[in-house]
């Protein structure tokens, strides 16, 4: 195999070994970063490239396996819902990810969709979108909550009382209301 040819693959666990509510934003800011950087890098035929590949989910860290240098944690996890993802655009783009990871960092990058990919094995097709850059913003909270508000489920009560307050405060009589949770 020539230089050329040659691919070598690098696998990183965000929220390993404790999670965090940002380890999906901070996931594909270091994606952007790495093919930033590794664009700077020359080789002796050019520039360097790379392709990166975000999939969220659940992850099983196990007992360490091996001895020596090679002695690395078992893992389980459905790797097999983003192999074929990276395969069949590995040389069209350079980053992508699937919606579950999108759904967690919101509006806080710039995307182009590119669809629901058939994946043999699974019963759903995986969507992925292409990460372009981080989005121009100006609020955080704008980004990461700008998808439709979940429904109040089983709040009908509550929500009755927010409405007779709120005609009261509307007909002059002052009310407070405080909402928790």
């Amino acid at each position: 195999m020539s230089p050329s040819t040659w691919e070598t693959a690098f696998l990183a666990y965000f929220g390993y070994p404790q999670a965090h509510e940002h380890d999906a934003e901070q996931a594909v800011r270091a994606g952007l970063a790495l093919i930033d950087r590794v664009g700077r890098l020359e080789s002796g035929g050019g520039a360097l490239a790379s392709r990166v590949g975000i999939a969220t989910g659940l992850v099983v860290v196990g007992d360490l396996v091996g001895t020596g240098e090679a002695q690395e944690r078992g893992v389980v996890a459905k790797r097999r819902t983003w192999q074929p993802v990276y395969r069949k655009w590995r040389h069209r783009m350079r980053y992508w990810s699937q919606k579950s990871t999108r759904r967690l960092v919101g509006d806080l990058f710039d995307y182009r969709d590119l669809g629901a990919v058939t994946i043999k094995g699974l019963a759903e097709p995986v969507v992925v979108a292409q990460v372009l850059s981080e989005s121009t913003i100006e609020s955080r909270f704008e980004a990461l909550r700008s998808a439709a508000l979940s429904p109040l489920v089983g709040r009908d009560e509550e929500i009755q009382l927010l409405l007779r307050r709120w005609a009261q405060a509307k007909g002059g009589e002052g009310q407070i209301v405080l909402i928790s949770g």
